[in-house]
């Protein structure tokens, strides 16, 4: 999935998920390889995040 800034997500299959259900988060930052996992910034949370516990809506 290539996710962009400004693209809306929500987390999917994680712990976090629980802890932020129903959240959207917006994509603040382009893709990059963090030790071998594909992650992007979310603005409101610091650290990368995995794009593969993030889908995207609207």
């Amino acid at each position: 999935m290539m996710l962009k800034p400004g693209d809306k997500v929500v987390m999917v299959n994680c712990l976090e998920a629980e802890k932020y259900k129903d959240k959207v988060w917006e994509v603040r930052s382009e893709p990059w390889n963090l030790c071998g996992s594909e992650v992007v910034l979310l603005k409101g949370k610091s650290g990368g995040f995995a794009t593969e516990f993030l889908q995207k809506v609207g």
